[in-house]
Order: C-alpha cells, then sequence, then structure tokens
C-alpha cells in the first residue's frame, strides 16, 4: 500500500505560522509577502492540464520573457514621451504631432506598440524617432501618417535594428520618403505640395532612406518690376525657375523646367529659409519703375524683374527685363531699348529681355516688360503688352505666373498695352489708372500715363512652391 500523510495545515515551529494552508478549496502556499518561494528542480510545473496559470492583481513576472505582445497603456498619450519595451501605447494627436521615442539601448525582443487614438495621424503625424538605433535598417524616423494605423516594433539587432512585425499598413510608416512642414500644405495623390506666398521655412523633419526620393520639384518665382513712369515701359516679370523630380511625378511644366539640365535640389533633414521677392513699388514723375526683389530656396535664387522705363530714365535689367519708351523732356539720353532679362544668367533662362520703344520721336510710345517666355512687346501704334508668363501644374492645377507689364497709352483715350498673361499689370489709360502686376504671380507692373501724377504700377510679389513623393 501507498504511504499518505494527510494534513489541513503546515506551520513553523518558531512562530507557528503557516507554510501550506488549506481552506475550503484554496491551498496557500508561503509564509508571507516578505518570504520567497524557491522550488528547486530540473522540471518544475506549475497547473495542471487545462487549468490556468495566473498573476495576482498587482504582481509582476521576471525571467520568463515575452510572447510577442505588449501591455496596453489605459492613459492616452497627447505629448511627447519615450516608450518603454513592453507597452503598447494610445497616441491622440488631434491638437498636434507627437514624437514617440523607443526605448535607449534596447536589447533584442524588446518591443512596442504605437496605434493613432483618434484618427488625426494623417494630419497630425505620429513620429516614431529612433534614438540612436536604426529602423529597418536605415537611420531615417518612421512615421505614421495614415488614420487608425497602429504598429509594433520588434528590436531585432545592430544591423537591422526596430523592425515592423505588425502593422495594419505597412505602408504608412514610409522611412525611405522625406517628412517636411512650411507655408500651406496640399496633397496630390502620393505627392505633398508647400506653397509659400510670404517668407517662412521649409523644415525637413527628416529625410528619405532612399536618397532619389529627396530630390524635390519646385518653382521659384521672384517679384516683379513696376512700370515706368510718364509714357513708362511696362515692368520686367520676376525671374522664373522650374525643376520637377524624377520622382514627383507626371505633371505638367513649362517650357522652363531644368530636368535635364537645370539645378537639382536634394534635401536633408535640416531647415531651409523661404525669401518671398517683393514686387517692385510704383514710382511717379519721369523715373524707371522700381526692380522687383529675388526670391530664394536653397542654392535656388530668381532675380526680381526689372523696372520699365521712365521718360528721362532708362529700363533696367532682372530676373525678366523692363520694357523701353521714348525719351522726351525729362531727359535727352536715349532709353528706347528695354532691359535685359535672365541677368545674373541661369540654366534653363529665368526670363526674357524688354520690349524696344519707340524711337525718339513722336507719339512717345513705350514696350511691354518681358515676360517668363515671351519678350516684352515693342511699341506698336500706341503701346507694347507684356511677355507672357509660364504655366505649370506643380500644384497640380495648370496656372500662368510671370508675364510682364504693358506699356502707358501714348494719348488719353488710346489703347494702353495689356498685361502679359500670368499676372503682368496693364498700362496706364489716363492719370492714375495705372495697373499693379498681380500678387504672388511675380507680374509686372503697366507703365505710367503722362500727366497727372504719371505713376507706373507696381510689381507682383513672388512664390514658391516646392513638391516631393511622401508615399
Amino acid at each position: 500500500m501507498t504511504s499518505k500523510i494527510k494534513v489541513d495545515n503546515i506551520n513553523i515551529v518558531s512562530d507557528d505560522s503557516n507554510i501550506i494552508k488549506k481552506c475550503r478549496t484554496t491551498t496557500t502556499i508561503g509564509s508571507g509577502a516578505s518570504n520567497p518561494i524557491v522550488v528547486d528542480g530540473s522540471t518544475v510545473t506549475l497547473g495542471r492540464c487545462g487549468g490556468t496559470v495566473a498573476l495576482a492583481s498587482g504582481a509582476t513576472q521576471t525571467g520568463f520573457g515575452r510572447t510577442g505582445t505588449v501591455d496596453w497603456q489605459t492613459t492616452v498619450k497627447t505629448a511627447n514621451f519615450t516608450a518603454v519595451s513592453g507597452e503598447g501605447y494610445f497616441v491622440n494627436t488631434t491638437s498636434g504631432a507627437i514624437t514617440v521615442t523607443l526605448p535607449a539601448s534596447p536589447s533584442a525582443g524588446a518591443i512596442v506598440s504605437v496605434a493613432d487614438y483618434a484618427g488625426t495621424a494623417g494630419t497630425n503625424n505620429i513620429t516614431i524617432a529612433r534614438n540612436s538605433s536604426k529602423i529597418e535598417g536605415g537611420t531615417t524616423d518612421a512615421i505614421i501618417l495614415t488614420k487608425r494605423q497602429a504598429v509594433t516594433f520588434v528590436y531585432a539587432d545592430a544591423t537591422q535594428g526596430w523592425v515592423p512585425v505588425n502593422s495594419n499598413d505597412e505602408t504608412s510608416i514610409p522611412s525611405e520618403f522625406a517628412v517636411a512642414s512650411g507655408g500651406t500644405v496640399t496633397t496630390s495623390g502620393d505627392y505633398k505640395i508647400h506653397t509659400f506666398t510670404g517668407p517662412g521655412t521649409f523644415t525637413v523633419c527628416s529625410a528619405g532612406s532612399l536618397a532619389a526620393n529627396n530630390v524635390v520639384s519646385y518653382m521659384v518665382v521672384a517679384g516683379g518690376g513696376a512700370g515706368g513712369g510718364n509714357h513708362g515701359g511696362g515692368g520686367g516679370a520676376g525671374g522664373f525657375r522650374e525643376y520637377r523630380s524624377p520622382v514627383s511625378g507626371c505633371y505638367s511644366v513649362s517650357p522652363l523646367n531644368g530636368n535635364p539640365g537645370g539645378t537639382a535640389v536634394t534635401v536633408a533633414g535640416q531647415a531651409y529659409p523661404i525669401t518671398i521677392g517683393g514686387g517692385g513699388a510704383q514710382v511717379s514723375g519721369c523715373n524707371t519703375g522700381t526692380s522687383g526683389s529675388n526670391s530664394v530656396f536653397s542654392t535656388i535664387t530668381s532675380a526680381g524683374g526689372g523696372g520699365g522705363a521712365g521718360q528721362g530714365s532708362p529700363a533696367t535689367n532682372g530676373g525678366s527685363g523692363g520694357g523701353g519708351t521714348y525719351t522726351g523732356a525729362c531727359g535727352s539720353a536715349p532709353h528706347a531699348g528695354g532691359g535685359t532679362g535672365n541677368t545674373p544668367p541661369t540654366t534653363p533662362a529665368q526670363g526674357t529681355n524688354g520690349g524696344t520703344g519707340h524711337p525718339q520721336s513722336s507719339p512717345y510710345g513705350g514696350a511691354g516688360g518681358g515676360g517668363a517666355t515671351a519678350v516684352g512687346n515693342p511699341y506698336s501704334s500706341s503701346s507694347g503688352a507684356g511677355g507672357a508668363g509660364a504655366t505649370t501644374s506643380i500644384n497640380a492645377s495648370p496656372v500662368t505666373r510671370a508675364g510682364g507689364g504693358g506699356s502707358a497709352a501714348t494719348s488719353y483715350g488710346a489703347s494702353s498695352g495689356a498685361g502679359g498673361a500670368g499676372g503682368g499689370g496693364a498700362g496706364s489709360t489716363g492719370p492714375g489708372n495705372f495697373t499693379d502686376g498681380t500678387t504672388n504671380t511675380g507680374g509686372g507692373g503697366g507703365g505710367g500715363y503722362n500727366s497727372g501724377p504719371k505713376e507706373g504700377g507696381a510689381g507682383g510679389s513672388g512664390i514658391i512652391i516646392i513638391r516631393y513623393k511622401y508615399q
């Protein structure tokens, strides 16, 4: 017969506390929170087949490892934070973008999960900062930019670093694409478009791990020149420079597209100050129109448009040249010639020359300012029209910019020169009715009339648009 020991309790001799206690259906092993239990053996089995082994509420475990899961935290994150291995987080970006920093110096098997709590990651992204480790073998932070995205990262090793092992939309963690902010941001398919109509900063939060995706498309238009006073020539358009990246889609470009042959811009993780050139200020009397100001993005500078000639002063050079005019009582030197465009020179040319005014005899006619793609029209009958600008669909719809200003009419009631397509202002047909170049087109201002204040129109301000593939 097998021997048996039948007891309800086993107690310690010294203080009679329980080591094993049987109370109805529950058996308790141990003699208090401060007394560990050590089970020594080559194999220890807890529970039985079909049974459950559970940790008490508030208890923790060590040494068992993880099963590829995380403990989801019930407090929703609404600000930047550093993740802890073994935890999952609901991240709410309703109020703004949030950065989740992965654990430092992780060990193989470390695991972190992140989920978009409010479905706002498509607007305010969640950045997964690598914290000196790699992500998918690269040195670029990951970005969650699709709403309701959830992803689990496991640290594999120093070569691959953190690897996504479970994601409801794997393509939404595009570490191979650049991520940037600044200006007015719109989306067209797989492309982000940043439009700057005033000074600002194009900030590349992280460059793409695939170098080709860091070559951006751009359009940089400078401020247009003002029209000249007193039978004034039209102002020249601001310089127009464009480049379509090979990875920015097949939108239609202007004849001034610089790919191939132009200047490519490859962005890195840094801030790029944006300068938007102002249009040239209007002038009165017999003066030359004020030149426009330059627009600048990275290594790309577009030159301000040249001012149109006044009856007493010549047209000036610029992105596009100002239109010339007849020289009368205000001056004696000939000013019929237009200003020279593409000054300083770029490849492709950023603009054209201003038109030639009437020679030194009545009827004192001026010429149009140069546009991005067409020279200013010379004096004809009573005036000259501004040169045409350039049309591009970089912002997903065709828009024409950088048209030259038209020259003033030779006499009251006569026709003035029309503004060039792309924001060029028409020339004056009477005292005070000059036309400015259109804002944020780089259009040249119209030439001023020969009586009254004799003012020419101001040039239009410039614009910069940057486009790149983001997914």
